[in-house]
């Protein structure tokens, strides 16, 4: 049987597949760190959700990927986290 990440390398060989993953990359850096920043708070959703007025359900949308968040939102999120935002763009490698 196959591992996540041995499955992944081979997907990642076919070319349609491999730019729709590029595609899709900076909402899952974003989905991450937010899951990131959250859990190194020790916050639970439903924490968060208190500390930033955003329902616990539409977090739970950001985090798996069902929704976009707006820069608005992730701002809120960040004050939420005792963060800062920070958005680049990056000269591409």
């Amino acid at each position: 049987m196959k591992t996540l990440a041995q499955y992944k390398e081979e997907k990642l060989k076919e070319p349609g597949f491999k730019k729709a993953y590029e595609e899709l990359q900076p909402e899952f850096e974003i989905m991450r760190a937010i899951i990131d920043a959250r859990t190194a708070s020790n916050l639970t959703q439903k924490e968060l959700a208190e500390r930033t007025g955003i329902a616990q359900t539409e977090i739970s949308r950001i985090e798996n990927g069902s929704r976009n968040p707006s820069i608005k939102l992730l701002q809120r999120l960040a004050e939420g986290l005792n963060m800062n935002l920070r958005i680049s763009f990056e000269p591409r490698s």
